[in-house]
C-alpha cells in the first residue's frame, strides 16, 4: 500500500494518512479482510509519529471502516453482504499484498460499468439512442471497399482524415485548430493520463474543482501531485479563490469542467473563462480544459470552451466522442499547440504507437455527414425528457432535506443529502435492490463530502427511471425521518 504524504500541504499528516486508506478501501484496492501494517510498521515506513497514525487509524475505525482486535492487528471491515465463503481448493493470494504498488486510488473504474438491474451510477447514454445501425451499416461497407484496413496501423497522431473532420467539426463550437494540432485518443480518459504522464511528477501542484470527475483525481493523484481544491458555485469555479492559491502556489496545471460540470451539472459564466484564462497566462500554467458533452444542452447553447479564447497555446482541449456516438470505439480527440502538443504526441507515441484505424475510420462517415447533426438534436430531445421524468420523481418523492441542482444540459443530477447521511452506506441499501449511483465521496479530492450522490439519467429507459427514483426514493424516506418534499431549496 503506497502512501504518498505532502508535509508542505496544510491538510494534517494523520488526516492524509486516513484519507489515502480510505482511498484505497473504496477503490477496492485494499480487499475487505485484509491487515493493515501495523502502527509502528507505518510510522516507520512514512517517517511520521507514532500518534499520527494512532490517531489516522481511529478515526478509520470511527467511520467503521476497519477494525482493530487486541494482539492481532487491524482489519478492513467485511460488510455481511460480501463475506465469502472459503474453498479448500481457492488458491491464496495474500502473499501479493507485500508487493508494493504506486496507485493510490482508483474508485471511478469501481463505478464506470458495474452490475445492476437499473444503473443510475455512469454517465453512459442508453445504446438505444446512438446510431448503431448506421455504424455496423459503414462498417460493413468499408470492410467490403477496403479489408486491409484490418491490416494497417494508424499515424500515431491519428487517421489524418478523422483529424480534418474533427478541426471542422470543433469550429461550431468556436474552436479554431488545425488537423496538425490535433491528437486522436483512446478517449479523453486516455488525453487526461497523456498530460499527467507528460507535465506532472510527485509534489507538482494541480488545481482542480471540488467536487469533480473522479477518473481526473484517479490520474492526477496516480502521479503524486499535491492536488489543490476550488470550490464552486452556479458559474462555476469560484476565481477569486483560484487567484488566491496560484499567487501562493504557483500551480503547473487548472483542471476544469467548464461546461455541464461533471457532477454537478453547472456552467462556468463566460466571464469566469476569461478570468480563468487570465490567470493562466499571469502565473504560466497549463488549463487543461475537459468537455465530454457540450452539444447536450437542454434550452440555450452554452457559452464557448476557454479554448476557443486561447491565442497563446495556455489550454489543452479534451473533448470525447465516445459517449455520444459510439462507446465501443473509445475514440477522443486531444487539442493544444507548441511544444506542448508536440511533447504529449510524444507520450501517446509511448502509450500505444497509436490508436486503432478501424474504429477511427468507423466514425468518419458518420461525423463528415448531417446524420451527426440530426443525432444530436435526437439525443438533446430524448435525453430533456428523461432528466424532467427524474427532476418530476425527485419533486414528488423525496423526503424533505434533500436538494438538487437543476442540469440545463449532460447526463447528470446532482443531489445534496442531510449533512449526517453517508451515501456511502446508502449505496450498499441500493444494491440490495438492484440499483447503483456514484456517491459524492468518489468526486472529493482532498477533504471528502459524504452526504452527495450524483444520478444519471441517460442509461435507463423510462420505465426503468419510474421503478429506480421510486425504489431510491424509499429508501431514503426509510433513512431520513422526516418525509413528504415540496420544497427543495436549490444546492447554490
Amino acid at each position: 500500500m503506497h502512501i504518498e504524504i505532502q508535509r508542505k500541504s496544510e491538510t494534517s499528516l494523520s488526516k492524509q494518512i486516513f484519507q489515502s486508506i480510505v482511498d484505497h478501501i473504496r477503490s477496492g484496492l485494499l480487499p475487505q479482510g485484509s491487515q493493515l501494517p501495523s502502527v509502528r510498521e507505518l510510522s516507520k515506513e512514512l517517517e511520521v509519529s507514532f500518534v499520527t497514525v494512532v490517531k489516522a487509524y481511529k478515526e478509520l475505525e470511527k467511520e467503521n471502516l476497519v477494525t482493530s482486535i487486541q494482539g492481532k492487528g487491524t482489519f478492513v471491515n467485511i460488510e455481511e453482504s460480501d463475506i465469502r465463503k472459503t474453498e479448500k481448493d481457492e488458491p491464496a493470494f495474500d502473499w501479493q499484498l507485500s508487493l508494493q504498488d504506486y496507485v493510490p486510488r482508483a474508485q471511478f473504474s469501481r463505478f464506470h460499468h458495474v452490475p445492476g438491474e437499473i444503473q443510475l451510477s455512469s454517465s453512459m447514454i442508453d445504446p438505444g439512442l446512438l446510431p448503431n445501425r448506421y455504424l455496423e451499416q459503414e462498417i460493413h461497407k468499408m470492410l467490403s471497399e477496403n479489408p486491409r484496413i484490418l491490416s494497417q496501423y494508424s499515424e500515431i497522431q491519428g487517421d489524418y482524415k478523422l483529424r480534418v473532420a474533427m478541426s471542422q467539426y470543433l469550429k461550431q463550437f468556436e474552436v479554431s485548430t488545425t488537423p496538425d494540432n490535433l491528437l486522436i485518443t483512446n478517449g479523453s480518459q486516455q488525453g487526461l493520463d497523456l498530460v499527467a504522464r507528460t507535465f506532472i511528477g510527485p509534489g507538482d501542484v494541480v488545481v482542480m474543482e471540488s467536487p469533480t470527475y473522479p477518473g481526473a483525481i484517479d490520474i492526477f493523484r496516480g502521479r503524486g501531485a499535491t492536488i489543490l481544491t476550488v470550490p464552486i458555485d452556479k458559474e462555476g469555479m469560484k476565481v477569486d479563490i483560484l487567484q488566491n492559491l496560484c499567487d501562493k502556489y504557483k500551480p503547473k496545471i487548472i483542471y476544469t469542467i467548464p461546461t455541464f460540470h461533471n457532477p454537478t451539472g453547472t456552467v462556468m459564466s463566460h466571464k469566469r473563462r476569461r478570468q480563468l484564462l487570465e490567470i493562466a497566462k499571469s502565473i504560466q500554467c497549463i488549463i487543461v480544459e475537459d468537455d465530454p458533452w457540450c452539444e447536450i444542452y437542454f434550452d440555450k447553447k452554452p457559452p464557448t470552451p476557454i479554448k476557443s479564447m486561447d491565442y497563446y497555446g495556455h489550454v489543452i482541449y479534451l473533448k470525447g466522442l465516445s459517449k455520444t456516438l459510439a462507446p465501443s470505439c473509445r475514440i477522443g480527440i486531444l487539442s493544444a499547440s507548441g511544444s506542448i502538443f508536440n511533447r504529449l504526441l510524444a507520450a501517446k507515441s509511448n502509450a500505444d504507437l497509436g490508436s486503432p484505424l478501424l474504429t477511427q475510420k468507423s466514425l468518419l462517415p458518420f461525423v463528415t455527414s448531417k446524420k451527426m447533426i440530426e443525432h444530436m438534436k435526437k439525443l438533446r430531445t430524448a435525453l430533456k425528457v428523461r432528466r424532467d421524468l427524474v427532476l418530476d420523481l425527485l419533486s414528488h418523492y423525496a423526503p424533505e432535506g434533500i436538494s438538487w441542482i437543476l442540469p440545463i444540459g449532460g447526463l447528470n443530477i446532482w443531489l445534496s443529502l442531510p449533512t449526517w447521511v453517508d451515501t456511502n452506506q446508502l449505496l450498499i441499501e441500493a444494491k440490495k435492490n438492484n440499483i447503483t449511483f456514484l456517491p459524492g465521496s468518489a468526486c472529493y479530492p482532498v477533504v471528502q463530502e459524504n452526504h452527495h450522490m450524483r444520478l444519471s439519467f441517460s442509461y435507463m429507459n423510462e420505465q426503468q427511471l419510474q421503478q429506480g427514483i421510486r425504489t431510491l426514493c424509499n429508501i431514503l424516506n426509510s433513512e431520513i425521518p422526516s418525509k413528504k418534499n415540496n420544497n427543495n431549496t436549490p444546492y447554490f
